[in-house]
């Protein structure tokens, strides 16, 4: 448990590092090496990539934001239940009744909880998925930006070619070998660094969202798949996602802000906050 309450402090702050890092790059170096300006005023492509990085930033920030502005914690169940010694769930929650488990980190009752993410520092439930789910949408796409501007900054700064499939994978061994022989720059091998760690993240939280909008659809969270509970919905599939993403669902898809219908609950805990 103390590893898990680690993670959960030293998670948020990695993902604001990485970040910042993004920012920095793209503004102190790929955007300024990629399109260079003749004269004093911007040029189209320039103004182009620099809104479109915003708008993805912009939305992974927000949506990262409204998934601890609005926690899936219960306003009703405030007494903290006592595990038992024999209580299977020992990792970092356990399964109460009605579709609710307790928290072991966040020390809360959560509603219809479907996992605790470390990088939110909060569980995902049933009021803040949406937003999650949106997050790891633009939190993979910035990143996979940020690849692409990462290889055409290396293949304009230092002129290395990338038309052969193995060298990027060979590009990283290559790059910290040559940076011990004092061949290439800090710079250099640090960019090289962090394309690997754009496709890593990028790569992850594209298959995460896949996972997250298919329980969403069949109404299934994944404390229930890990306990092989099998749900019997009985709505289909439109449903499902219209409980999740609201009926003004294209704006949350353009920007961070609340399309779901607040319930009595919701309500009642936002008054007590």
């Amino acid at each position: 448990m103390l590893k898990l309450r680690l993670l959960n402090a030293v998670a948020p702050a990695y993902f604001f590092m990485a970040t910042a890092v993004t920012f920095i790059l793209h503004f102190s170096f790929f955007i300024p090496t990629i399109f260079p300006n003749s004269d004093a005023s911007p040029r189209r492509s320039t103004i182009l990539h620099t809104v479109v990085f915003l708008f993805l930033m912009f939305n992974a920030l927000g949506n990262y934001i409204m998934t601890i502005k609005y926690p899936a914690e219960s306003a009703n169940d405030t007494v903290i239940p006592v595990c038992s010694p024999h209580c299977s769930d020992k990792v970092d929650a356990h399964y109460l009744l009605n579709g609710r488990h307790f928290c072991k980190l966040c020390k809360k009752v959560i509603l219809k909880r479907d996992h605790h993410c470390f990088f939110t520092g909060n569980c995902i439930g049933n009021k803040n998925m949406r937003y999650f789910i949106m997050f790891c949408i633009y939190t993979s796409c910035t990143c996979l930006y940020s690849l692409v501007l990462g290889v055409a900054f290396l293949t304009v700064e230092y002129s290395i070619s990338f038309e052969n499939p193995l060298t990027f994978l060979t590009l990283l061994p290559l790059s910290t070998g040559y940076f011990f022989m004092g061949t290439i720059s800090g710079l250099q091998l640090f960019v090289v660094l962090m394309l690997y760690v754009w496709l890593g993240i990028g790569l992850v939280c594209a298959g995460f969202c896949c996972q997250q909008v298919l329980l969403v659809a069949r109404g299934q969270t994944w404390c229930q798949m890990q306990r092989g509970q099998l749900v019997e919905n009985q709505s289909p599939w439109r449903a499902n996602l219209k409980d999740v993403f609201g009926t003004r669902w294209i704006l949350g898809l353009i920007l961070p802000v609340q399309t779901v219908e607040m319930c009595s609950e919701d309500i009642d805990a936002h008054k007590q906050d």
